[in-house]
C-alpha cells in the first residue's frame, strides 16, 4: 500500500537506493488496465518518466500500487524509489504529458527546419524573447514593408 511506502520513507529518510544499469533492466509490462487483485476494480496506470513506456498499476481503491517483474528495479534505476508516492499525483502526470508534448514539438520543427536553421530559429527567437523593444521588432520583422507607411 503506498500508505506503508510513505512511512516507511518517514523512518528512514537518510536511505539511498543503489544505482542499477537502465539498460541491464528486463521489466515487463501490461498493455491494458488490470484488476486489482483486492476490489476487482480496475486499476489506473502512470508513466513513469517521459523516455519510459513503462506505467505502474495503481487501485485508488486501497491504494495499492502493483509491479510487474523488474519495475521495482527500474524504479530504483531511473533514480525514482525514492519517488513512488509523486508519480501517482497529476502535476508529475502533467509534467510528463508536457514533456512529451515539448519533445513532440520540437522533432517536428527540426525535420520542418533543418537542423541549421531550427537552431538559427531558436537563437533569433530568444536573442527577440529577451530584448527591451521586442513588441517593435516583431512588428518590423512581419509588416511586409517596414520602410512604408502603406500597406
Amino acid at each position: 500500500m503506498i500508505e506503508d511506502y510513505i512511512s516507511w520513507k518517514e523512518r528512514h529518510p537518510e536511505h539511498v537506493f543503489d544505482d542499477i544499469c537502465v539498460e541491464s533492466i528486463e521489466a515487463e509490462d501490461t498493455v491494458g488496465a488490470l484488476i486489482c487483485p483486492m476490489t476487482g476494480g480496475i486499476m489506473s496506470k502512470f508513466r513513469i518518466t517521459k523516455d519510459n513506456a513503462h506505467r505502474i498499476d495503481y487501485s485508488a481503491r486501497v491504494g495499492g500500487v502493483w509491479l510487474n517483474k523488474g519495475e521495482w528495479e527500474m524504479l530504483i534505476a531511473e533514480g525514482l524509489a525514492g519517488n513512488l508516492n509523486s508519480i501517482l499525483t497529476d502535476p508529475w502526470q502533467k509534467r510528463i504529458r508536457q514533456e512529451k508534448t515539448s519533445d513532440t514539438f520540437e522533432n517536428l520543427y527540426r525535420s520542418k527546419f533543418g537542423e541549421s536553421d531550427y537552431q538559427k530559429a531558436c537563437d533569433v527567437r530568444e536573442w527577440l524573447h529577451n530584448h527591451a523593444q521586442k513588441a517593435d521588432l516583431r512588428a518590423f520583422l512581419m509588416a511586409e514593408n517596414p520602410f512604408s507607411a502603406i500597406h
